[in-house]
């Protein structure tokens, strides 16, 4: 919060890079045919390909999971539309070649993530004590990769207990389209879809950027940003400091935030590769679930109260000078 206060004060332009992308609507429509298209593939043509299967399921699957959650990520905050109503359907959109209803569910914890990151029983972006309880050996770690499609909507079950209106939505939209995949790919191609998600979101390198993000690889620094090649491919995904202080930026226009600004980037701790962030945090036992910034809730009110006053005081010295 201070920090985006304090660089809209020096830089007050950064608020035209405000807005939506509709761009973002047109790479979810592509990857949906992709997907879909690799998927009737394998249900329809190459039926005793399973290993290819597995290997493209990695591959192709995999890398597009990522791209359909990052396309839910942008309609979380309403940046793929005008229209709240809009970016939810942009989301659904990405969620067709999803088997599990994500898009509403995330949409709905993202937010909450952002507004109490790191705050106990309410983040649910945090590690539960029972996953941390585990260790930091190389083999429960990797374990915890393989099973996060698993574990993250768990957790999310011990801090939002009710589902919401948007969220039956997506359940019963889910399921209709799955009804049509099986159809017209047959259970083969539900089964590819089914392995993309699981590799997606577990032990696929672009899944590193989970890692990325909030565990702590530099004492004190709570959020990482990751500046290697492939913010190209994935929609700049990880310019995720950038995208924490300016939330209403969509990601075509995120770097230039840095480029703005950089003298409050550059010298903050960042990644350069997602393998190696992903290596890193499953072969050294420093790094583990533990590595993540917790307060209570007390502390995260005590804490905006004091920026609050801090941000005060700077605007009435603004208005004396």
């Amino acid at each position: 919060m201070k920090r985006r206060f304090t660089i809209l004060s020096q830089y007050p332009e950064i608020k035209d890079l405000y807005g939506y992308d509709i761009l973002t609507l047109y790479i979810a429509i592509i990857g949906v045919i992709i997907q879909v298209t690799a998927a009737y593939i394998f249900g329809r043509w190459l039926v005793n390909s399973d290993l290819t299967m597995l290997i493209v399921s990695f591959i192709l699957g995999g890398t597009m999971t990522q791209m359909y959650s990052i396309i839910i990520h942008e309609t979380a905050h309403n940046l793929a539309a005008k229209a709240d109503f809009q970016n939810r359907i942009v989301g659904l959109i990405a969620n067709i070649p999803l088997p599990i209803p994500i898009a509403m569910s995330f949409r709905r914890h993202h937010l909450v993530h952002h507004a109490f990151q790191g705050v106990e029983k309410l983040d649910p972006d945090l590690p539960s004590e029972l996953e941390k309880n585990f260790g930091c050996s190389t083999v429960f770690k990797l374990l915890w990769l393989l099973f996060h499609p698993i574990i993250y909507p768990i957790r999310n079950v011990s801090v939002f207990r009710n589902l919401q209106l948007w969220e039956y939505i997506n359940l019963i939209f889910t399921l209709s389209t799955n009804i049509v995949l099986y159809n017209f790919c047959g259970y083969r191609g539900l089964l590819y879809l089914f392995m993309s998600l699981w590799f997606g979101y577990s032990v696929h390198p672009v899944a590193a950027r989970y890692i990325q993000e909030h565990y702590t690889f530099d004492d004190g620094q709570e959020t990482y940003s990751y500046y290697g090649s492939f913010n190209t491919i994935f929609m700049n995904i990880g310019y995720h400091t950038e995208h924490h202080d300016f939330t209403n930026i969509p990601w075509t226009k995120l770097p230039e935030v840095r480029k703005i600004a950089p003298e409050y980037y550059e010298n903050l701790a960042y990644h350069t590769s997602w393998f190696m962030t992903q290596w890193n945090f499953i072969t050294l036992r420093q790094f583990g679930l533990q590595n993540r910034v917790k307060r209570s809730f007390n502390a995260h009110k005590r804490g905006r109260k004091m920026i609050l006053k801090v941000l005060k005081k700077s605007l009435e010295s603004e208005e004396i000078l």
